[in-house]
């Protein structure tokens, strides 16, 4: 194994369950809730105990040419482009101190992480892959069990990797997004927020927005241009594309 992966696994090995944890029982739609594909994708669930991977899915391999029956994360781990394992690296152990301090154990499940990386593909060259993960379960001490990972081809979008990372509030949870590794992250968009910016990624339009949520048109507005200068975006087709690479719809 080479220093950056081992680099990995050490981040890992400090956050990751010390005894096996119950799998969740995961329902066709909670799956498909989760994953919001913009182009070919796969997932997998990653048992952080002992680094096993089971329900592996989609277009593993069509994108890498991995045989999803005798894949390990090594093989996943090994098609991250050698320029961007670091920063993968860093990626995680930030979100593991951001979990450490800012999120209430019994809080940890409700949230998505999310950032992107290049990776090798079939053919040799490397190409954008969106990385989103979900913790399912942990152990009584709260460590890491088991993840469903989803890689999401996203080269059609940019060939940019922003190295930014956002952690996306589930179930009314505050999201925290487009952080920098060296920025010291603040919650960005409301829970009004999110369910203005998934209505309008829909292609609803103000008025069919404020009619659904029972708000003013007017409210719709606010909010809209509140989302564009939270993201930096000069209009909608720029906010779609920036929050699907950063996992938000």
């Amino acid at each position: 194994m080479n220093t950056d992966l081992q680099k990995l696994h050490r981040i890992w090995l400090e956050t990751r369950a010390h005894q096996n944890t119950d799998f969740p029982i995961i329902g066709f739609d909670d799956l498909t809730n989760a994953i919001i594909s913009t182009g070919p994708f796969y997932y997998y669930v990653i048992d952080f105990y002992d680094m096993s991977l089971s329900h592996v899915n989609g277009d593993m391999e069509e994108i890498h040419g991995l045989n999803p029956e005798v894949v390990t994360f090594n093989d996943v781990l090994l098609t991250i482009h050698p320029d961007d394992v670091d920063f993968v690296a860093n990626a995680e152990s930030f979100i593991s101190k951001f979990f450490r301090e800012r999120i209430a154990t019994e809080k940890l499940l409700n949230y998505k992480m999310n950032y992107s990386f290049r990776s090798r593909m079939k053919n040799g060259e490397y190409a954008l892959l969106n990385h989103q993960a979900i913790l399912l379960s942990l152990d009584e001490n709260g460590r890491s069990g088991k993840s469903l990972n989803i890689h999401t081809r996203i080269d059609h979008l940019s060939n940019l990797n922003t190295r930014k990372i956002s952690l996306i509030g589930l179930k009314g949870e505050p999201s925290y997004l487009n952080m920098s590794l060296e920025e010291k992250p603040l919650p960005c968009f409301s829970k009004r927020e999110k369910q203005i910016l998934q209505l309008i990624a829909a292609g609803l339009t103000n008025n069919e927005i404020a009619e659904k949520l029972f708000i003013a048109a007017i409210t719709v507005k606010k909010h809209r241009q509140n989302i564009l200068e939270k993201t930096d975006c000069k209009n909608i087709t720029q906010l779609i594309n920036q929050c699907t690479m950063q996992g938000l719809i």
